[in-house]
């Protein structure tokens, strides 16, 4: 992983500015997921029980650490001039040795749609390859979801494998996940990077 770059503080899109979450972001953070929660339940583990202002503000906080510390980079996904808050997209670290990562992602409900995710998903993949040194970044997700599959293909990742039961659902069943990477090569193939 790069130590040499200093991290942006925020970066913009045409229609976004990406930034770490901070302190003071809970209540809105709890906002936006119990505004998702029953979509979010069906894909992400940790969000099988409501939030509450509390836990996400600590959420926020921990989040504000990690990138300080350079452990994990989310990111949040705001509107250019209103800040309102549409999506999280987060880079993690998989294997520092390649080094690789894993992207993952959500949007609000009332910003799903729009192209927002997908937006982010490549200003964060580029990061990845030019800030953070990455050779691999990955996407995983649940093969029946269907939306999250389709921002892997429109970010031109590649489609790897099917993982078998590789997970379990929010019924504790067990299930099957789509592996897109995207390696340095392509990036500069597809990115222009």
């Amino acid at each position: 992983m790069d130590t040499e770059n200093a991290l942006p503080e925020q970066i913009e899109t045409e229609r976004l500015i990406l930034r770490p979450p901070r302190k003071g972001d809970g209540a809105e953070v709890c906002r936006a997921i119990q505004e998702t929660l029953p979509s979010l339940q069906s894909w992400l583990p940790w969000a099988k029980t409501p939030p509450t202002v509390e836990s996400s503000e600590k959420f926020a906080c921990e989040a504000e650490e990690n990138w300080a510390n350079r452990k994990e980079f989310i990111f949040q996904l705001r509107l250019k001039g209103s800040e309102q808050l549409v999506a999280y997209v987060g880079l993690h670290p998989r294997n520092g040795e390649v080094p690789s990562f894993e992207i993952g992602y959500w949007c609000r409900l009332s910003g799903q749609g729009k192209g927002y995710v997908s937006e982010g998903v490549r200003t964060v993949t580029r990061f990845a390859f030019e800030v953070m040194g990455a050779n691999r970044v990955e996407i995983r997700c649940d093969t029946q979801n269907e939306a999250s599959r389709r921002v892997a293909e429109r970010c031109q990742f590649t489609h790897e494998a099917i993982l078998r039961h590789d997970c379990r659902g929010s019924e504790e069943e067990l299930r099957d996940t789509h592996l897109f990477a995207l390696i340095r090569k392509e990036f500069a193939e597809r990115y222009g990077g």
